[in-house]
């Protein structure tokens, strides 16, 4: 950590970086298609413009999508993010499970996506990462960046949990967390409390990996 902030010092981060850094983690964090696959050359042109330490980190993940065959590609992205509760891409999930108050939570991220004109084209629940990021990068900056400061815990889950598992994708949430304002002694210990409880598990039909109700089908 401390020398990401190092880097961070050296380099710092511009308006146009962060909303690089958001607009290309959302592409690698998405489902893997060919339209990732045809996307390749343009990302790597605009990850080769961050600073350290997103250049690193997002390459390292362009780097893993450029020498996996798709089909492999797809399978291992499925049974991250989509089989694996301990890794969704849902950030209210985190602090709130499948319970009433997530409902409320997942109001606060369509409400500032009305008051921005922001219409996600997708049928992912509003808090889905790739949604907020895609939000930040390209429609409302500064309310982007505050409904990722909200969640902060979730995100910083979600790292954690591709971090222990060595996931190849664990360098795309680093690279969003280096775009936000460093983490406080209070955030770590709300983050420190939420992996040993986990999340509440009072089931209200808000299940974030159920392809047939909330998220796109996988082929």
């Amino acid at each position: 950590m401390s020398r990401i902030l190092s880097a961070l010092r050296r380099h710092p981060v511009t308006e146009r970086h962060r909303a690089l850094t958001h607009r290309v983690a959302a592409l690698l964090l998405d489902y893997p298609d060919e339209r990732l696959t045809a996307l390749l050359p343009v990302l790597r042109t605009a990850v080769d413009e961050l600073p350290d330490p997103m250049r690193g980190q997002l390459g390292g993940v362009l780097d893993h999508v450029e020498r996996t065959p798709t089909r492999s590609l797809a399978e291992h992205y499925v049974k991250t993010f989509d089989l694996r509760r301990r890794s969704c891409l849902h950030l209210t999930y985190y602090a709130y499970g499948d319970t009433r108050e997530r409902g409320t939570a997942l109001l606060g991220f369509t409400h500032a996506y009305r008051l921005s004109g922001f219409d996600p084209d997708t049928e992912e629940l509003p808090d889905h990462l790739c949604v907020v990021l895609e939000f930040a990068a390209t429609v409302d900056p500064g309310a982007g960046a505050r409904l990722l400061v909200q969640h902060r815990a979730g995100l910083e889950l979600l790292h954690l949990a591709l971090q222990d598992d060595g996931s190849p994708y664990t360098g795309a949430v680093s690279a969003v967390s280096a775009t936000l304002p460093p983490l406080t002694g209070r955030l770590r210990d709300a983050v420190a409390r939420l992996a040993a409880e986990g999340p509440p598990d009072e089931e209200v039909g808000l299940e974030p990996f159920a392809p047939t109700d909330h998220t796109k089908a996988r082929p």
